[in-house]
């Protein structure tokens, strides 16, 4: 099996990187990075990756995106080619090789006024273009192919490339003060069991179709920031607080997209495919912080 990671420098494409190296079902492990294929110009993208040999059985995996929430209210042609057009033509091509394009997606495809966690079955709502343009997306791969993947993640850490709570972290090392927003809700996914658990998605056995994947509970960002600064005080991080002062979405208003309040993900669905139950994002969120550095 060959296997090409599309965004392989990104936080999740690092780690499945890293991870996917030592797989012995991946005969081939092709680490593609944005200078190689840019989604921010579908058609050179899909030549580019056109131009790479897989067919039948190989499987592309695209953790590329324009994640920037309101870099996508500023620029929606941006936003619609790198998170729209670009995974449609690529999974038309991929489709037409007869090989699986595993495309991750997000929460906020969700309008967030939802009491529970989210099931692939819900709709979508998105309030922000950077969700809408993502939903074309998801879209776009699910309809040029049965057996392609759209795996919705949400609020992604891990050891490659900083996040909110590593910045969070980083700031407590020399201010005594920190807040965060309280009424905003979701479900930490950590990179490290991200990549343990999508090597499901390289066996054409499991289903195509949406997924939603991340460690098991929901917290706020606020819950979030405070658990990872006791983790991190724990594991000899000197920082100065462990307290975070509570914020409201209200308050926050250098934001230009509106973001969805409470998108927490259920990922029944994985397991009962796969028999995998992802830990509690507590666990994840210790390990991080276990060999953290500044």
């Amino acid at each position: 099996m060959k296997v090409f990671i599309l965004g392989s420098n990104g936080r999740l494409g690092s780690a499945l990187v890293r991870r996917w190296q030592q797989l012995p079902q991946i005969s081939q492990l092709v680490a593609l990075k944005r200078a190689e294929v840019d989604l921010a110009d579908p058609e050179a993208a899909e030549a580019a990756l056109a131009a790479q040999e897989f067919g039948a059985g190989d499987v592309v995996v695209n953790c590329a995106a324009a994640t920037d929430v309101d870099g996508c209210e500023r620029d929606h042609e941006m936003a619609r080619r790198i998170n729209a057009e670009s995974p449609g033509r690529i999974a038309r091509l991929c489709a037409s090789r007869g090989a699986r394009l595993v495309h991750l997606g997000t929460d906020y495809v969700f309008d967030g006024l939802m009491e529970r966690p989210y099931t692939e079955e819900d709709e979508a709502k998105p309030l922000s273009h950077y969700g809408e343009t993502k939903l074309l997306g998801d879209r776009a791969v699910l309809v040029a192919s049965p057996l392609h993947c759209v795996v919705r993640v949400s609020w992604v850490f891990g050891p490659d490339k900083p996040s909110f709570v590593d910045a969070l972290v980083r700031r407590a090392l020399s201010n005594p003060e920190a807040a965060a927003v309280h009424d905003k809700t979701s479900s930490p996914a950590y990179t490290e069991d991200l990549a343990l658990w999508l090597e499901s998605f390289l066996s054409p056995s499991l289903q195509g179709g949406i997924y939603h994947l991340c460690n098991s509970g929901t917290c706020s960002w606020r819950d979030y920031g405070e658990y990872a600064l006791a983790c991190a005080k724990r594991h000899g991080v000197a920082v100065l607080t462990t307290s975070v002062a509570p914020l409201t979405l209200a308050d926050m208003k250098a934001f230009i997209a509106k973001r969805p309040p409470h998108t927490s993900l259920d990922a029944g669905k994985f397991t009962r495919a796969t028999g995998i139950t992802p830990r509690p994002w507590q666990e994840a969120v210790e390990d991080h912080f276990s060999n953290w550095k500044a």
